[in-house]
């Protein structure tokens, strides 16, 4: 069973089949898309170059698309998930606006009992969770939310009609990446638009333009290097170099971002290799953002409440914009600093501050996702002996390389906690795990090993290393949702894993018979009765893989 549609999802159901499994998707969407389908927001773009976010997999399907956008907008990526769903027959192997409700592992048998919302009761061997690591909105909890007589959508959960700001005075809470990228579109055609905003966040000019059939041919002519480059490269993480990288002089540092913020796009994250580890690096870049934010915005208050103080570039997912800071020239604009003046309410007409009354048409949420771990833990997803996967992550996310956890047999995680997963390019890091797992299978099979699952001290070892590797960099110095701190009562951990070589470590481990797993051996207990929706114990279909 594999739960989401999304790329991973996708990959996943295509890889598993090709294997001669017996497969089936679970999604709660309607169509395929993941996060893309739900995330329809104005101005809503992918931040990675779209040339690179895509399939590598496919060489038909690579030949088949063409991206109109160096940075393709949310429609055009819905219709790539599409094209690639229908052109490999993804379609029919899922069951669409369905959710699961719970997981549990029969210890005796060694499957997994799979339940949905919709009375299914399933079978599976093997539960791959394509889940998504930006898939569960974070609504904040401030009083009166539901007093508010206007609209309110949330841009994780955009409706699929146009939504129309002509004339209304729009309020905008939120300047996480979703919130930067929706403002300028708003503020082209709403009457009025407030922007509260509690953190800023640097941001960079993403200079989109067209592509060319030439840039196509570019890449396709390349295509091999750039597979090596995703073997070896630390693209979206911290390189080996960086602990004993030089310090660049301050003109230096200062000329090469101006090139790259010509350029367009997150380059100066890569700007130099110690950029995310060292203050003096980071502190240059810093300096050379914030001019930017104050030559584009002409009210010096305002770009100083714009320009980010309180945490390190890059350690937050780094935006990609179109016009978001010249937008606060714009007279139908304000920006509200919520650390001077914070909400104290919503109202049936609009935003109650500590200093001032805000009356608003319309409320759009742009406050982000219980990011990496949200979309597992709103499972009742339960391992040996009953253990539920709240309980084993009570203190913090616990897995072996981001795609297993202890005590969970057959449960493999794709991007979860403890892998690079949102760092750098997610569908890259989507295909890695897909490919690995099914690796594992394929070995399962041919040692007739019925089960795989973490060993505790490997786990433990883990996750030691991803909390000592970020420890080691300048990413735990922002409250960001990287470290969950955005919803309330979650445990502060760093999730991501920001190392060097991981891909590397994932095949040594493999080649060295999986270490760190354990396997079991012995027949499972088949079970072959047909589906229910009464609640009864009998399930279907057989998807334990023979």
């Amino acid at each position: 069973m594999v739960v989401g549609a999304g790329f991973g999802g996708l990959y996943a159901l295509h890889r598993l089949r090709a294997l001669g499994l017996s497969v089936v998707g679970i999604e709660a969407a309607p169509d395929v898309g993941g996060t893309w389908y739900w995330n329809r927001y104005p101005g809503v773009r992918c931040d990675v170059p779209s040339l690179l976010y895509s399939y590598t997999w496919s060489p038909e399907l690579r030949a088949e698309w063409r991206w109109s956008e160096r940075y393709a907008a949310q429609a055009e990526i819905l219709r790539y998930i599409g094209h690639a769903a229908d052109r490999f027959g993804l379609r029919q192997l899922i069951r669409f606006e369905t959710r699961v409700i719970s997981a549990l592992y029969d210890d005796d048998a060694g499957v997994w009992t799979v339940r949905t919302n919709r009375g299914d009761c399933f079978r599976a061997r093997f539960c791959i969770m394509a889940t998504g690591c930006l898939s569960v909105p974070n609504t904040p909890d401030i009083p009166g939310l539901a007093d508010f007589a206007g609209a309110i959508h949330h841009t994780a959960q955009w409706p699929h009609e146009p939504v129309d700001f002509s004339g209304k005075r729009v309020g905008v809470v939120g300047t996480g990446s979703s919130g930067i990228q929706a403002i300028p579109v708003i503020a082209e055609t709403a009457r009025h638009l407030t922007v509260f905003q509690r953190t800023p966040n640097f941001s960079l000019p993403s200079r989109n333009r067209p592509l060319t059939e030439q840039d196509h041919e570019q890449f396709e002519a390349g295509f091999e290097a750039y597979l090596e480059s995703l073997q070896h490269s630390d693209f979206g993480r911290v390189p080996p170099t960086a602990a004993t990288a030089p310090i660049p002089a301050r003109d230096v540092q200062w000329t090469r971002y101006e090139a790259l913020w010509q350029e367009g796009g997150g380059a100066i994250l890569y700007a130099f290799p110690n950029i995310l580890t060292h203050h003096g690096v980071n502190d240059v870049a810093c300096d050379f953002v914030r001019a930017k934010i104050r030559e584009a915005v002409h009210d010096p208050q305002t770009a100083d409440d714009l320009c980010p103080t309180n945490h390190p570039l890059g350690v937050k997912r780094i935006c990609v914009d179109s016009g978001y800071f010249e937008t606060f020239n714009r007279p139908n604009v304000t920006l509200v600093n919520l650390r001077r003046e914070p909400i104290e309410r919503f109202t049936p007409a609009g935003v109650q501050t500590s200093e001032r009354t805000f009356e608003l048409d319309m409320l759009v949420l742009a406050t982000g996702f219980d990011a990496i771990t949200g979309a597992l833990l709103a499972m009742d997803i339960r391992g040996r002996d009953g253990r539920t996967l709240k309980e084993a992550w009570a203190d913090g996310p616990r897995t072996y390389l981001g795609l297993g956890v202890a005590g969970f047999p057959n449960l493999f995680t794709i991007t979860g906690p403890g892998s690079p997963s949102v760092i750098g390019n997610v569908i890259a890091n989507c295909e890695h795990h897909v490919d690995w797992l099914v690796d594992c299978i394929e070995h399962m099979r041919r040692g007739k090993l019925q089960t795989v699952e973490p060993e505790e001290t490997a786990q433990h070892q883990w996750m030691d290393h991803v909390a000592d590797v970020a420890s080691r960099t300048l990413y735990p110095e922002a409250n960001s949702w990287y470290l969950g701190v955005n919803i309330p009562g979650k445990p502060k951990v760093f999730m991501p894993y920001v190392g060097a070589g991981y891909r590397h470590t994932c095949s040594q481990i493999a080649a060295d018979s999986y270490r760190g797993f354990r396997f079991e051996g012995g027949t499972a207990e088949r079970h072959r009765p047909g589906l229910h929706r009464d609640g009864s114990q009998t399930c279907e279909p057989d998807l334990e893989g023979n």
